[in-house]
């Protein structure tokens, strides 16, 4: 790819971009109610898209074999321990991958 091309491809992403964050401003402006479906998916959606991450988190872990699923287990009680107690996404989140990158580098010694 040249460096025309892939300033072009930059040039579309920010493009695309931007105009689907406006576009719900465009679509929705002040003071008018958004129709009840799009408030429904305000409210769904987090909370899918949260579930869809944790599959996808712990779809490749294998159970079967050492370390048998215990950095993943360990790290996924300390996230969810973490945000029943401070309700801090940011800290549970980021306490949980720290524990994770611990456990599998120093504690558990796994090579993937």
């Amino acid at each position: 790819m040249t460096s025309f091309e892939m300033v072009i491809t930059v040039a579309i992403v920010v493009a695309g971009t931007l105009l689907t964050r406006f576009a719900a401003f465009l679509i929705f402006p002040p003071g008018k109610k958004a129709p009840d479906f799009v408030q429904y998916l305000g409210k769904a959606l987090p909370a899918a898209v949260m579930g869809m991450l944790v599959v996808y988190t712990f779809k490749d872990t294998v159970v079967l074999t050492y370390p048998y699923g215990f950095p993943e287990l360990i790290a996924l009680l300390v996230t969810v321990g973490l945000h029943i107690w401070k309700r801090n996404m940011f800290m549970s989140i980021g306490a949980g991958t720290v524990a994770y990158m611990i456990l599998v580098q120093a504690i558990f010694n796994v090579t993937r």
